[in-house]
């Protein structure tokens, strides 16, 4: 029981049931609402099954990052939060090892009959997505920015990976109706909105944690943004994208409330932009470590909240 229990820390599988909510709420809000019945009549369709075969997958590759993230980790980890360590306190390298490959080739394994009934790209992409998830453990993590701007990418793929999965106008072989091109047109902007806006807050989130665990990246020579630039550059850094957040927010909330979206304003005024506004205040006035980890805990409730304002859309949609 132990060992399982570890093993689920390890996996962090609050963050895989963030990611299975995402993906389920864009899915069953967003894409099912809008594909027309036409759509289902190509041979490249995205079927129910195939989400929860490319949510699997999705899910799995996930896993594995963070377990390899935690095996290159253990020196930091024992200066920033020896608590919370599990590789070698109880699982241990060996078997961190071992769990890792066989989840990421499982998850490669399931991508591939995915991108073989949906598009090619799946594939590609979520090879790319175990390579960054590597190198970002063993190199990218302790550069400059490099490692932010990957964890980002990769938090927004879990909604373009849906757009990608439905969008059978890839395969040129087919021939599209014109409600089909609109549908797919109708989940783009969805996509570009949700997964521009997990970009942003997720690298306002990673520059938050750098900062939060800069004791330990110090020692071991990261040279992460507040080690290279300061505390103070990083969190100007940090609060300039969440007043580009603040201001994009804003004005697509004012287009929503001239379409009669009310009620799906009032939510984004209420529960993610304001608490961006307190977020931002906090972040500039944090001063140690427990403060930071107030800041970017809170972030991850807004992230919860901004994802879960999928659910007004299928009223629209």
């Amino acid at each position: 029981m132990k060992l399982l229990l570890a093993f689920f820390r390890l996996i962090r599988w609050p963050n895989l049931v963030f990611i299975a909510l995402t993906q389920s709420l864009f899915y069953y809000c967003i894409i099912v609402p809008s594909l027309p019945q036409t759509y289902y009549q190509s041979p490249y369709k995205f079927t129910q099954p195939l989400f929860f075969l490319l949510l699997t997958a999705s899910l799995f590759i996930a896993a594995a990052g963070y377990i390899i993230n935690d095996y290159f980790d253990i020196n930091i980890d024992q200066v920033n939060k020896p608590e919370k360590m599990v590789v070698e306190k109880i699982i241990k390298r060996r078997w961190a090892i071992v769990l890792h490959w066989s989840i990421t080739t499982a998850g490669l394994i399931i991508s591939l009959y995915v991108s073989y009934k949906t598009s090619y790209l799946i594939i590609i992409v979520n090879i790319l997505c175990t390579l960054l998830l590597w190198f970002y453990s063993t190199t990218f993590k302790k550069k400059l920015l490099s490692g932010n701007i990957i964890i980002s990418l990769l938090t927004a793929w879990t909604i373009w990976v849906l757009y990608f999965a439905a969008n059978n106008t890839y395969h040129f072989s087919i021939s599209f109706s014109a409600d089909v091109i609109t549908a797919m047109n109708r989940i783009f902007k969805f996509a570009v909105l949700y997964g521009g806006f997990a970009f942003i807050i997720s690298l306002v989130r990673e520059v938050i944690k750098d900062i939060e665990d800069i004791e330990g990246d110090a020692k071991y020579n990261c040279k992460t943004m507040p080690i290279v630039w300061g505390i103070p550059s990083s969190k100007v850094f940090a609060g300039v994208w969440l007043v580009v957040l603040i201001g994009a927010l804003s004005i697509m909330q004012l287009y929503a409330f001239q379409l009669g979206w009310r009620l799906t304003a009032l939510y984004c005024l209420l529960l993610v932009i304001l608490p961006l506004v307190w977020i931002l205040r906090k972040l500039y006035t944090a001063q140690n470590t427990p403060q930071y980890h107030k800041v970017s805990s809170t972030i991850k409730l807004v992230m919860l909240s901004g994802i879960v304002s999928i659910i007004f859309f299928r009223l629209y949609v």
